[in-house]
């Protein structure tokens, strides 16, 4: 299920807002300051932020950039004006869409829809998987991290793939072997499959000797976060 972070420090506004994403079969959390956000952003936890540019301890910017700076998230910002500093300023900081307050509730889900559907975020989409920072193209075949193109060779695209098709299980050394045997006849054995486990982790974990990514599970074999 989409869940999307709300930042807006208006309770009111808030309970409206996390009711009606209900209604449209979201779930979603709300974070009244920019401490708040904070303390319960974690990369790969949200699909989109909804941010109130005004906050009791800063503005709907900071949580904008702290958000960028982990992962490429969706944002719209919630603004009182539709003051053109106040949009363009958002838009420059990687925002995609702004709506004025008082806005229509029908008006705002629909640009939120709009704007997964052109990530590519909505559940219902199986040709995307994303956890974090890292994004892979099932159809195109293509990796990113953060935003940028991540080459793998065939070999380490196929025990990536082989892993994200079985995302959230354990998968034994002698399943991820079966899962990239080259056709080709290269011989592939258990050390050859530690070595490209090695690589991967080191163009995709943004701290390869403390893996969140693929994590090793002691005595029975590996696991992909979902």
């Amino acid at each position: 299920m989409d869940k999307i972070l709300i930042v807006e420090d208006d309770g009111m506004i808030a309970s409206g807002l996390i009711y009606a994403l209900e209604q449209e079969g979201f779930a979603a959390e709300n974070a009244a300051s920019c401490e708040a956000a904070q303390k319960c952003y974690a990369p790969g936890k949200f699909t989109m932020a909804i941010l109130d540019i005004t906050l009791p301890d800063g503005t709907g910017y900071d949580v904008c950039r702290m958000i960028k700076s982990r992962e490429d998230l969706p944002i719209l910002f919630l603004t009182a004006c539709d003051d053109e500093v106040n949009v363009v300023m958002g838009l420059d900081m990687g925002a995609d869409d702004y709506i004025t307050k008082p806005f229509r509730i029908r008006e705002l889900i629909s640009r939120i829809k709009s704007i997964l559907r052109r990530y590519g975020k909505q559940s219902g989409d199986e040709n995307i998987f994303r956890a974090g920072n890292v994004t892979v193209d099932l159809k195109k075949a293509k990796v990113m991290k953060n935003q940028k193109e991540v080459i793998l060779t065939a070999m380490e695209y196929r025990l990536l793939l082989t892993l994200i098709n079985h995302r959230g299980q354990v998968l034994s050394r002698s399943q991820l072997l079966e899962g990239i045997w080259d056709v080709a006849g290269d011989f592939v054995n258990d050390n050859t499959l530690t070595v490209y486990i090695k690589r991967i982790r080191e163009k995709l974990e943004d701290d390869p000797a403390a893996p969140k990514l693929i994590k090793t599970v002691r005595g029975l074999g590996y696991c992909l976060e979902a």
